[in-house]
């Protein structure tokens, strides 16, 4: 289901729904325990092992729901698991191959961090809304049989 570009494309819109949300949480609730993880967590995307990287980045994501200290949007993300695993590799996979793409995703990532340590709640809503959208753009670009009709990302509010 990986490959299936609409699947793709409905687990991104799950994950802006869900995501913005927690990076709002975690930057008004984040402890300095939770600022740590997700450094942590940042800091080892950067492997240059891509199984280590993408391993990473779920669990970035992951740490980013747990500082939001909101039980349903963490079980909500715990939950999504193995569909997060299996996107983020497969995303990875595409988009990390091509330096300037895997630059502008690690400065996003780092954008999200600053406005969670920050306490910017708007700020880190904002910068994963940016990423993830940055995402579902990367891999329309990338995946020219596509045929989704999902262009409209990130979703109308």
């Amino acid at each position: 289901m990986a490959d299936d570009p609409d699947y793709s494309f409905d687990i991104l819109e799950a994950r802006y729904a869900i995501e913005a949300s927690t990076a709002w949480h975690a930057a008004m609730r984040a402890t300095p325990g939770d600022k740590e993880k997700i450094q942590l967590c940042f800091e080892a995307t950067l492997s240059e092992d891509p199984d280590i990287a993408s391993q990473a980045d779920v669990r970035f994501h992951l740490a980013i729901a747990e500082a939001s200290h909101n039980i349903v949007l963490l079980q909500t993300m715990r939950g999504f698991f193995d569909v997060l695993q299996s996107s983020v590799k497969h995303s990875r996979q595409r988009m990390y191959l091509v330096p300037p793409v895997f630059s502008q995703l690690t400065e996003q990532h780092q954008a999200v961090i600053d406005a969670i340590f920050a306490g910017d709640a708007d700020g880190a809503r904002k910068a994963m809304m940016a990423h993830l959208s940055f995402v579902h753009t990367t891999m329309k670009r990338f995946d020219e049989r596509s045929g989704s009709p999902r262009t409209d990302y990130p979703p109308a509010r």
